[in-house]
C-alpha cells in the first residue's frame, strides 16, 4: 500500500518528536511492505516568520493532497508575550481544522502499568483507567464571534453550535461507544448555558436510536471533579470545544505524563494526527522532550486514516515495551536512566524492525 503522509513538525520540540514518529512510520512501512511517500510544509511561529501566515495556502494544497497529516505543535513565546500581535501561531491550528473539517478530536487515555505510580493519583484510582474523549473541534467559543468595544474594555466571545454540528459529532460518539464498552456520558452546562442545553436536548432525542448504548449527562465541573475521582467509570465522553479542551489536558494526570497522549482529529478531508502537549519551548533543542504521545499518534494514523489496525498494533506494542524496560525520557525515567528524545526513537524504531 501506498502512503501519502504530509509532515507538518511545527514549532517548539514539534520537529524533534515528529521526527521520532517517522522513524517509527519507516520502521512499520518495512516491516509490512508499504510505500511511503512525505511532502513537508509549515504551520505556525515557523510558517509566520516564512509567509507572514499561520497557515499558508500551500501547507493546506499539501494537506488536501495528502492521506494523513503528522503533525507535531505550534506555538511561541514571542507570540505569547504580546497580546496585540494580529497574526498568532495558534491561528493556524484552528485554521487547519476549520479548512479540512475536521470537527471531532480523539482523545485515548490509557495507562500503563508500568507507570502508575507516575501519576499524582493514587495508583488504585488510575491502573486499568481506558476511555475515549470526543471533543467537537471546529464550533463553539474557538469559531465564534469575537471582539472588543468600549474602546477595548469590554470583551466578547460568542459560543455558537448548530444542531448538525452537535448531531454529527454525537453520531460519531454513539458508534465509537458502540465498538467499546457502550457507555457514553455527554458532558455539559445545560443548568447556565443556551448551547448546551442544545447539546442535551440533540443527545436525549439521538439517544433512543442505540438502545444497546448506555447514555448519561454530566456537567462540565462534575466531569472535571468525576475524572480524577474515579477515571475507570467513563467509556467515551463527548463534550464542545472549550470544555474538551480543557478536560482532556486534566486526563492527562491519569496517565503520568502530557508527553503520553495521542490524538487524532477527523471529520471531512484529510485526517490530523498529533501529541496534545504543545510546544514546549523550553525543552526545544535539548533532545530531551518525550516523544511516545507523538508515536502513539502515528500508531492511530494507520488505524483511523488507512485502517491498517496490525500495523497500528506494532507501534504500541513497541512503546509499551519501551516503558515496561524503562528506555524512556527525563518526564518518566524517575530513578532511572533518562534517554534523550532520538535514543527512544530509534529504540522503538528498532523494536518493531526486530517483532
Amino acid at each position: 500500500m501506498k502512503l501519502k503522509i504530509a509532515q507538518l513538525p511545527g514549532d517548539g520540540v514539534g520537529p524533534e518528536v515528529v521526527a521520532q514518529a517517522v522513524k517509527a512510520v519507516n520502521a512499520v512501512c518495512s516491516r509490512f511492505g508499504h510505500e511511503v511517500e512525505y511532502s513537508f510544509a509549515l504551520v505556525g511561529a515557523c510558517a509566520i516568520e516564512e509567509t507572514g501566515l499561520a497557515y499558508p495556502d500551500s501547507t493546506h494544497r499539501i494537506c488536501m493532497e495528502s492521506d494523513a497529516v503528522l503533525f507535531g505543535a505550534v506555538g511561541d513565546p514571542k507570540y505569547d508575550n504580546d497580546p496585540t500581535a494580529r497574526v498568532r501561531p495558534e491561528q493556524g491550528l484552528l485554521a487547519m481544522r476549520k479548512s479540512l473539517g475536521l470537527y471531532a478530536n480523539l482523545r485515548p487515555v490509557e495507562t500503563f502499568h508500568a507507570l502508575v505510580h507516575q501519576s499524582p493519583l493514587k495508583e488504585e484510582l488510575v491502573d486499568g483507567a481506558d476511555f475515549l474523549c470526543v471533543r467537537e473541534l471546529t464550533g463553539g467559543m474557538y469559531f465564534g464571534e469575537k471582539g472588543r468595544r468600549d474602546g477595548g474594555d469590554t470583551a466578547f466571545d460568542t459560543n455558537l453550535y448548530h444542531r448538525f454540528e452537535v448531531e454529527r459529532i454525537l453520531k460519531l460518539s454513539f458508534e465509537y461507544a458502540r465498538q467499546r464498552r457502550k457507555h457514553l456520558t455527554v458532558v455539559d452546562k445545560a443548568n447556565v448555558l443556551e448551547s448546551s442545553r442544545l447539546w442535551r436536548q440533540v443527545a436525549q432525542e439521538m439517544a433512543p436510536l442505540y438502545p444497546d448504548v448506555t447514555t448519561d449527562y454530566m456537567y462540565v465541573d462534575n466531569a472535571a471533579m468525576q475524572l480524577i475521582r474515579c477515571p475507570k467509570w467513563f467509556d467515551v465522553l463527548v463534550t464542545e470545544n472549550t470544555f474538551g479542551d480543557i478536560l482532556t489536558d486534566e486526563a492527562s494526570c491519569i496517565t503520568g505524563s502530557m508527553g503520553l497522549l495521542a490524538s487524532a482529529s477527523i471529520g471531512v478531508h484529510t485526517g490530523v494526527f498529533e501529541p496534545i502537549h504543545g510546544s514546549y519551548p523550553q525543552a526545544a533543542g535539548r533532545d530531551i522532550a518525550n516523544p511516545l504521545a507523538t508515536i502513539l499518534s502515528a500508531a492511530m494514523m494507520f488505524e483511523y486514516a488507512f485502517g491498517l489496525m496490525e500495523e497500528g498494533r506494532a507501534i504500541r506494542e513497541a512503546v509499551a515495551a519501551s516503558i515496561d524496560e524503562g528506555y524512556v525520557t527525563e518526564d518518566l525515567a524517575g530513578d532511572g536512566t533518562a534517554r534523550r528524545t532520538s535514543e527512544v526513537g530509534d529504540w522503538i524504531a528498532n523494536r518493531i524492525k526486530e517483532s
